[in-house]
């Protein structure tokens, strides 16, 4: 878990970086996640499920890191994981199995 989570403080700094190196764009990215991210018909929990599951499909080992956590800080389970994995996969092939364990492997080790 150590591990996991200083990857995870070391996503979050660069993101922190470049945030502060470009405040007007990230002010406007910091709305639309927040909006996205926002329950509606779906909870949040189940939104960053999503967001693991695109995260997953187009390989950001970094999203998975930051949206496996926001989903396990709102309640998702490793059974709801394993079902937007199963979707992941399906939409994009041997790459998507790859990113779909490091997801289990990080929501593992979170926990």
């Amino acid at each position: 878990m150590a591990d996991t989570m200083e990857r995870l403080k070391d996503a979050q700094r660069r993101i922190g970086a470049l945030a502060k190196a470009s405040p007007e764009l990230f002010g406007g990215f910091a709305r639309v996640s927040k909006v996205a991210a926002s329950a509606g018909t779906f909870s949040a929990g189940q939104k960053e499920l999503m967001a693991v599951a695109i995260a997953v499909a187009k390989g950001c080992e970094d999203c998975i890191l930051y949206h496996v956590d926001a989903a396990l800080k709102h309640g998702a389970k490793e059974g709801e994981l394993v079902e937007v994995l199963e979707v992941a996969i399906e939409m994009g092939g041997g790459p998507a199995v790859m990113y779909g364990a490091k997801a289990l492997e990080i929501m593992r080790s979170l926990q």
